[in-house]
């Protein structure tokens, strides 16, 4: 009877100490998540509403992985200039980047679709119906960094020093155009595009080197443009592409707790929180430039609009062609977005 009750005190004290050694394993396990800390650059003013987005993003990230992953954040170009940010999320110059794909024209043919003119009615949830349709095409054409969410900006439109309401508007005037595509339909139109980034383009405007720009409407404010021009197309003509791109040897190195978080925070819910409050910015910004003194709202007529349709169903040809050249069926892309963007009640 003592040597039985001996053996139930010696398989309690093993289990209790089991337990115990497994409580205790848990912190040691995640204390084995190494600390780091992502550099995250963007070339935007602090003044822009992604700037405290990032911030947040990261906010949630540190908080996600019990605090083992921090961000750091590089506004205004302070890690390299705007067009080069996808090189430097692929070089390591930074961790994560955002790049605007439209700074490289042809460089990234199948996201370039989306910026076909009236696609998008909003860029809130317009920003969770690209990033849902992109990913399978980021694998490919952007296979140098790991893609973490893609979005968009709320529709934009032509800001300029003279009237434009149609397309024939447009000739012999120098244009800077928010992407390839709205570069395209310059082309098209008979302008010419003046190829500077956003930082860049009040200068362009001032010394006359650019006669308009295309831009959101909030936008417009932060980089001061309004300065410089006084005519605004009142219509939402196009969206931008964003993506924010990560150092693929960066992510490599996390661990697996960590980049279960940080796979967490690159879904199309991430895409809309980080971009609703810039969208909701763009969006109020036509109401206080149209109020402002000697600015003035350029309405297209219903024959306006159909001329500008016509380019555009001719650029939507045109990205056909570029896309079959990379494996990719246009038509078929192209609808696999209009069903995302219905999906999601963003279709214009």
């Amino acid at each position: 009877m003592a040597l039985k009750c001996q053996f139930h005190t010696y398989a309690l004290g093993f289990a209790l100490g089991a337990a115990v050694g497994l409580i205790a394993a848990a912190p040691v396990a995640q204390a084995q998540d190494k600390p780091v800390t992502l550099r995250l650059g963007h070339w935007l003013p602090p003044s822009h509403p992604l700037h405290p987005a990032f911030g947040e993003w990261g906010a949630s990230l540190e908080k996600a992985t019990n605090g083992t992953v921090k961000t750091q954040i590089f506004p205004s170009q302070q890690l390299g200039a705007a067009k080069d940010h996808y090189d430097m999320a692929r070089d390591g110059i930074a961790d994560i980047t955002y790049v605007n794909p439209g700074y490289t024209p042809g460089r990234f043919p199948v996201i370039a679709g989306s910026e076909i003119p009236f696609l998008f009615s909003n860029g809130k949830s317009g920003s969770a119906a690209i990033d849902a349709w992109y990913r399978k095409y980021a694998e490919k054409e952007m296979a140098d960094v790991k893609v973490c969410i893609t979005f968009v900006h709320d529709p934009g439109t032509f800001h300029s020093k003279a009237k434009i309401a149609k397309p024939d508007d447009l000739k012999g005037l120098k244009i800077r155009p928010g992407n390839a595509s709205v570069a395209r339909l310059v082309t098209l139109a008979g302008g010419t595009n003046v190829q500077v980034t956003a930082p860049e383009a009040r200068d362009a405007l001032e010394r006359g080197l650019a006669d308009a720009i295309s831009f959101p409407w909030g936008s417009v404010f932060i980089f001061g443009f309004e300065k410089a021009v006084k005519y605004h197309m009142d219509a939402p003509l196009y969206i931008s592409n964003f993506v924010l791109a990560v150092n693929k040897g960066t992510y490599g190195k996390l661990s697996a707790n960590q980049k279960k978080a940080f796979d967490a925070h690159c879904t199309p819910e991430w895409s809309e929180k980080v971009n609703t409050g810039w969208a909701e910015a763009e969006s109020s910004g036509k109401a206080k430039m149209l109020a402002l003194p000697g600015h003035e709202g350029v309405k297209p007529s219903d024959s306006d609009i159909a001329a500008w349709r016509k380019l555009s169903d001719e650029m939507t040809k045109a990205w056909y062609d570029d896309v079959n050249k990379v494996g990719v069926n246009g038509e078929q892309a192209l609808n696999e977005l209009k069903a995302e963007l219905k999906k999601r009640n963003a279709a214009f």
